[in-house]
């Protein structure tokens, strides 16, 4: 009976893509995990696109470039913390509520750094609440991005799970391009001196309604079909502690070729979007209006083509997608940045070709993680392995990229820098499971069905071969 009733509740849940109703679902599903992603990053590309706003209101004096990076790593100190707990509270008592908690707590903390007292103000006790507020954003998107993956991922169908996900990282590009082209337009419409005492204030007020709209929109969603087959199944079950327990001992090797592959995409991720503003300006002596018109322009390319490799991920699979973008950045990273050097118009060139690259990697997250793990540890599985392999590589690289580039004068370093996370990156690839069309249901990992069937027949050959 507990299995009919599983059966009927995610029939009811799970959106048909092929009728109006399932599109309108499918919608509003994207619509809620991306908002919070979105937000999350608005922070990031704002945050990065004023770094030297806030290098001088908060961080003043010789080595205020350094404080500036530092204030954007130590977001990340608490985000191992934010996945060991929110993730599994969201594989205990669903996904949704942890997610309407966790856009509250990133928008406001982003909203409240625009209302701060300057080190000219407040002195040492300025630079302390930046970073005070950076370790809430940090703690709360510990639950945030494993979450709305995940939410995005038992909400899609099997066959679309690719291009449905993408537009989560769709939300990633546009939360931070929204926040470089804010700045961006604020420095063409405003002065420098304007934009020193109070312009830089005015992206960060604008993420609080950035996440008002994203609780609404979570509101009106239930919780994922996948997660609520379980539920009715008694398969939730215990505390979110055992869920936790659960995960670590049984669930080790996905945890570990999980932390590989983010060491490959974050240290990307975090070198190409939220350190290159800073060295295009600072490094490369591009103007503050050149340097976020590089980004922007490398942003925006990206985002075209992030639908096109999510979907292109359904049908050649996850695994070559990944193989493409590791192997490329690997062999042209070093000419990239040597070509960056050249001047701007040579820079735009070599950060978008870098971005699309990047993109078959950025594009098929929401697809490739969330099916590593089961339904009843998918969320702490994600949200662990994704934020401890960010906090100690992602997070840091602007703050590692800054301190070598600055300390040696070696501007190819976030190139060398990026190749050896490539390396990292392939190593632990080879030992992904491909889960592309996989059905997200039940408590075992997800496998394609055609593998499943081999391992069927494998097992009885080695049955046979044993008698």
């Amino acid at each position: 009976m507990a299995t009919a009733s599983a059966h009927n509740a995610y029939d009811e849940l799970a959106p048909d893509p092929d009728t109006p109703e399932g599109k309108s679902l499918l919608r509003k599903a994207i619509g809620a995990s991306a908002i919070g992603n979105a937000t999350e990053w608005y922070d990031y590309g704002v945050y990065a696109a004023t770094a030297t706003y806030l290098t001088h209101a908060f961080f003043p004096g010789e080595l205020g470039s350094i404080g500036t990076m530092l204030g954007f790593a130590i977001s990340f100190v608490l985000r191992p913390l934010g996945g060991m707990i929110w993730g599994p509270i969201g594989d205990r008592i669903g996904r949704k509520s942890v997610l309407a908690i966790t856009i509250l707590l990133i928008s406001g903390a982003t909203a409240l750094i625009g209302v701060l007292p300057t080190h000219a103000v407040a002195g040492v006790w300025a630079p302390i609440l930046l970073i005070t507020l950076r370790v809430i954003q940090g703690f709360s998107t510990g639950g945030e991005y494993g979450g709305a993956a995940t939410f995005m991922a038992e909400y899609a169908p099997d066959a679309k799970r690719g291009r449905f996900g993408s537009f989560l990282e769709f939300g990633t590009l546009a939360g931070f391009s929204a926040g470089t082209a804010m700045v961006l337009l604020l420095e063409l419409g405003l002065s420098e001196e304007q934009m020193q005492t109070w312009g830089w204030r005015i992206p960060f007020l604008l993420a609080l309604p950035m996440g008002l709209i994203g609780l609404y929109l979570r509101s009106q969603m239930e919780d994922t079909p996948v997660f609520a087959e379980l539920e009715q199944e008694d398969e939730i079950a215990g505390t979110p502690w055992s869920r936790l327990v659960d995960l670590v001992s049984n669930y080790w090797r996905p945890i570990l070729i999980m932390f590989g592959m983010v060491i490959a995409l974050n240290v990307a991720n975090y070198t190409l979007l939220a350190y290159q503003p800073s060295y295009l300006k600072d490094t490369i002596g591009l103007s503050e209006t050149s340097g976020s018109t590089v980004v922007l322009i490398g942003q925006l390319a990206m985002m075209a083509m992030i639908p096109f490799f999510g979907s292109w991920s359904d049908s050649t699979g996850r695994k070559p997608m990944w193989w493409c973008s590791l192997i490329g950045l690997f062999v042209l990273a070093l000419p990239l940045y040597w070509l960056m050097g050249q001047g701007f118009a040579w820079a735009i060139i070599g950060f978008v070709v870098l971005g699309l690259l990047y993109i078959p990697q950025l594009a098929t997250i929401s697809a490739t993680f969330p099916a590593m793990f089961p339904t009843q540890v998918r969320y702490a599985g994600f949200a662990i392995s994704y934020n401890v392999a960010t906090a100690a590589f992602g997070g840091t690289a602007p703050l590692v990229n800054d301190a070598v580039v600055g300390g040696t004068g070696w501007n190819l370093f976030p190139a060398v820098y990026l190749m050896a996370a490539c390396v990292i990156g392939m190593i632990a690839l080879a030992f992904l499971t491909e889960t592309a069309g996989a059905s997200l249901r039940g408590t075992e990992i997800p496998a394609r069905t055609e593998d499943l069937e081999l391992s069927a027949i494998a097992d009885k050959v080695a049955a046979a071969e044993g008698r």
